[in-house]
C-alpha cells in the first residue's frame, strides 16, 4: 500500500491531483462492493469531476474497477454511464485487510454471510473480471429502476447469444426477487447462483409465473462457470 501511494506522482500532474488520488486509494478498500457516488467519496468534501477523474486513473492503472449498471436483459449489454458504478479493487484480501475480518472469514463456513454479502460479491466479480477474454465487453450489472420498485442482479455475462445473470446470495431461490424480475423480462430460462453449498441446478418459478433453471454454482468453480454453463446451459 506505501507504494502504491508512493507511486502517485506518476500518474498526477499537480498536488491536487496527488491528493484526491492518495484519498481515494485509501478510501477504495471500505467503500469496495457498493454502488458508490464522486461526490464526496469516501466521506471527503471532493467534488464529482474530481474523484472521477481519481477513480478513471487509479482505473487505468489497473487499482480498481468500476462496474456500471444496465437496464438491458438481452445483448449487446450497453453500460449506463451516467448512473452510480459499483467499485471493485484489485484485492478482496487487501478489503479483508484494511476493515479487519481477517479473523470472521477463517472461522466462518458461509462467506457469503460476511459483511452483508459483500465480501462474497466482490469474490464473485474478481473471477469474472480475471475470467474476461476481452476489455471490449465490460463487465456490467443490472437494474430496474422504478419510484416504488427497484431492483438488481449482482452481474450480468454475455454467454453465446444470451445475457446470463449471475446473483451471489445464499438462501432459497424463492428468495431471489431481483432474479425472478430479470428472468420474467428476458427470453432465455437460464439463470445462475453463486453460493456456498454444492454445484446443482434447480426448477424454479419466477414471480410472475415463468419456469426457469437455476444453476447454483460454488464459489471454488466459479473459475470455471463457462465449463459448467456448457454442460446445463441449451441453445
Amino acid at each position: 500500500m506505501t507504494s502504491y501511494l508512493d507511486d502517485v506522482e506518476k500518474y498526477a500532474p499537480n498536488i491536487s491531483l496527488r491528493q484526491v488520488l492518495r484519498h481515494c486509494i485509501r478510501s477504495s478498500f471500505f467503500e469496495a462492493g457498493k454502488r458508490i457516488k464522486f461526490q464526496g467519496f469516501g466521506q471527503s468534501n471532493y467534488r464529482s469531476r474530481e474523484v472521477g477523474e481519481a477513480l478513471r486513473t487509479l482505473e487505468k492503472a489497473m487499482l480498481l474497477t468500476l462496474i456500471y449498471p444496465t437496464t438491458s436483459t438481452k445483448l449487446p449489454l450497453t453500460p449506463n454511464l451516467k448512473k452510480s458504478p459499483k467499485l471493485h479493487v484489485l484485492d478482496t484480501g487487501l478489503i479483508n485487510y484494511f476493515v479487519g475480518l481477517q479473523e470472521e472469514i477463517f472461522r466462518t463456513p458461509l462467506i457469503d454471510s460476511i459483511y452483508e454479502g459483500r465480501i462474497a460479491e466482490h469474490i464473485a466479480g474478481q473471477e469474472l473480471l480475471a475470467r474476461r477474454h476481452s476489455r471490449v465487453q465490460p463487465l456490467v450489472f443490472w437494474t430496474r429502476e422504478k419510484k416504488q420498485s427497484t431492483a438488481e442482479v449482482d452481474y450480468l455475462v454475455p454467454y453465446k447469444q444470451i445475457a446470463l445473470p449471475i446473483e451471489v446470495k445464499s438462501g432459497k431461490a424463492g428468495r431471489l426477487r431481483s432474479l425472478h424480475l430479470f428472468m420474467d423480462q428476458t427470453e432465455h430460462p437460464y439463470a445462475m447462483r453463486v453460493h456456498s453449498g454444492p454445484l446443482s441446478v434447480d426448477e424454479v418459478h419466477t414471480i410472475g409465473g415463468k419456469k426457469f433453471n437455476l444453476i447454483n454454482l460454488p464459489f471454488y468453480l466459479l473459475g470455471s462457470w463457462q465449463n459448467v454453463a456448457e454442460e446445463i446451459i441449451r441453445l
